[in-house]
């Protein structure tokens, strides 16, 4: 009923929103960010959240809960694109897309000052320097700056040039100018003018003009080998063989093919795959390709369209033409999308498509390389994924409890290290203070039993416990980790018999793992485990209090006869089959008569 009344009061909130472009947020009942989302029309979009039940189980899970929303309104569909692009890049909500990309690429910077200095650089600052990249080869980007600077002969000090502190001659000739790696622009041996055309040459480089350079290292590669230096043409060969490399395959694909991105994806169940291509006079100046995570089932629509402003605004790219595999449902102002289908628009997206298909075969190549850790490593190691746990659970320990009617009631606990039974650390217990069949307060007082125990002999706890049961009994459990303060340290779940749903704390929404997939088929080995330790205790325990009821009046036969008794014949069905001679290796003579005549009468 609660929950109904929060969906419609949500329902209301979204129906006053604008049919404006924008941004929405959905924030928890902590006031935690959840989601960040776009919109053509914010009331139609944030309306579907709350109007319908989603078949996706993380959508349910993402509705469930928000407590409260925001919008910003913007004035166009790509504005709003581009909002919420940085918004999640800065916030990183749990809920939205997440780029697989935590490196820091470097970039050729052009700073913005007098006889400007080019370098590498990893960070990108808002003070007017133009910034080229990213490049993920560190040694093209050395490659470049380190023949910009031979080539062109740059500055590489930070002093303030200025026309004023030139004509004051506040700086002198450095080593630099000596080696001739520089025209001492400091003392007015270079002139600003003949400087910023090197600098405009270096532009055009990185703008994708690159046969220049090309043809220079040629040249000067020949000019050594006439004179029989052929270390250094060598070292030009291989500064030749980098450019080469640098261009992207760079192959000419057609020089009427000028400032053209090309964009291709593919995906899978858990991730969205995206190859970038930036192309230039029929040339391939970059090639980027990254794996995009994602969180609600996203489609090939809404992965393409994140990747195409992402790839814009990562590459600074203003290209009027996007070359994709399909027509994209955002509109970006002054932009084409090119959907070919024959020609060398269609060569460029199939390059593309392989680049990006080259890259997810690398990735599941290298995830795969798990599995030849042994086997319960690797389903460890799954285990931990799926149940989003911060340490791989090498130690599990499982819990249920065996009663009839109430009768009998006892529990076990199974321990499995790394992912085996380890039958030494198996323990049961009798339940104590529980009177009646009360499943959930017999598992918080073997909880509590367990783990205070542990917590007094200082031993190691567990990184799972897997309750068999339900919401009752994982609430259970969790009183007594509570009252022992140690419920933050330990993962605790509990897994439903019937849907084999998982439960989690304080989360009413079960997660369902794969039926075929490793990690449940060890929950469920583990539980039948707890559950066949328990049973198997139980009717041991049944077996002895009847037998006792029932020898209990035998002269002479006493607790600690039953108790010997019951290692051998199991069941009073077998002590009375048992024949003198068996019964007296045991007990001895007069006793065994004792029992046989009692039994034949």
């Amino acid at each position: 009923m609660e929950k109904r009344e929060h969906i419609n009061n949500l329902k209301k909130q979204a129906s006053c929103l604008p049919d404006n472009p924008g941004i929405y947020q959905f924030f928890d009942e902590n006031d935690k960010l959840l989601y960040i989302g776009k919109a053509k029309n914010l009331k139609k979009r944030v309306s579907q959240y709350f109007n319908r039940e989603h078949e996706e189980g993380k959508t349910r899970v993402l509705v469930s809960k928000i407590r409260n929303f925001r919008h910003i309104t913007v004035d166009s569909e790509e504005d709003a694109l581009l909002l919420e692009n940085n918004l999640i890049k800065k916030h990183l909500p749990r809920y939205n897309l997440l780029l697989k990309d935590d490196k820091s690429y470097p970039w050729i910077t052009i700073r913005n000052e007098n006889f400007p200095r080019v370098y590498k650089t990893r960070k990108m600052l808002k003070d007017g320097s133009q910034y080229f990249g990213p490049y993920t080869s560190v040694l093209t980007v050395n490659t470049l700056t380190e023949l910009f600077r031979k080539i062109y002969k740059l500055r590489t000090c930070a002093t303030k040039l200025t026309q004023e502190n030139i004509e004051k001659q506040k700086f002198k000739r450095c080593l630099q100018y000596h080696i001739k790696n520089c025209n001492a622009p400091c003392e007015g041996l270079q002139q600003e003018v003949d400087y910023q055309r090197n600098i405009d040459d270096i532009q055009n480089i990185l703008k994708g003009n690159i046969g220049s350079v090309i043809r220079y290292l040629k040249e000067k590669m020949k000019q050594q080998a006439e004179l029989y230096h052929f270390e250094e043409a060598e070292a030009i060969k291989q500064q030749l063989n980098l450019l080469t490399n640098f261009q992207s395959k760079s192959t000419i694909v057609c020089a009427s093919i000028h400032d053209v991105d090309v964009i291709s994806i593919i995906n899978d169940e858990n991730s969205g795959y995206v190859n970038f291509l930036k192309v230039i006079n029929g040339a391939i100046i970059q090639a980027y390709t990254v794996e995009i995570k994602k969180k609600l089932n996203e489609s090939d629509n809404e992965l393409l369209s994140f990747a195409i402003v992402e790839m814009r605004e990562r590459f600074q790219s203003n290209a009027k033409e996007i070359i994709v595999p399909f027509i994209p449902t955002i509109k970006l102002r002054g932009v084409v999308f090119t959907l070919p289908k024959r020609g060398d628009k269609k060569s460029l997206l199939e390059l593309s498509e392989r680049n990006v298909k080259f890259y997810r075969i690398d990735k599941l190549k290298q995830q795969s390389n798990i599995t030849k850790l042994p086997k319960y490593a690797r389903i460890l190691s799954t285990l931990k994924t799926d149940l989003n746990m911060e340490k791989v659970p090498v130690h599990i320990e499982c819990f249920d409890n065996s009663n009839i009617q109430g009768a009998f009631p006892v529990a076990a606990c199974v321990v499995f290290k790394n992912g085996k039974p380890s039958l030494r650390d198996y323990r049961h217990f009798n339940i104590k203070t529980v009177d009646g069949p009360d499943d959930f307060a017999s598992m918080e007082e073997i909880i509590f039993r367990r783990y205070n125990r542990l917590l007094e002999e200082e031993a190691p706890l567990p990184q799972l416990i897997v309750i068999d049961g339900g919401k009752g009994q994982l609430s259970a459990a969790i009183n007594s980790l509570k009252k022992l303060n140690i419920d933050d340290k330990i993962t605790i779940i509990g897994i439903a018999k019937r849907l084999e749903e998982i439960f989690f704390p304080d989360d009413p929404i079960p997660l369902y793992l794969d039926k075929s997939s490793e990690s449940l088929k060890l929950i469920q080995q583990i539980r039948n485990e707890a559950h066949r330790f328990a049973i198997t205790f139980h009717r041991n325990k049944r077996s002895s209090t009847f037998l006792k009821s029932q020898m209990e009046n035998i002269y002479g036969i006493g607790d600690k006869t039953i108790e010997i008794l019951m290692p051998k014949f199991k069941s009073v069905a077998g002590i009375k089959k048992a024949s003198i001679a068996e019964l007296a290796d045991i007990v001895g003579e007069m006793k065994a008569k004792a029992i046989i005549q009692y039994f034949q009468e």
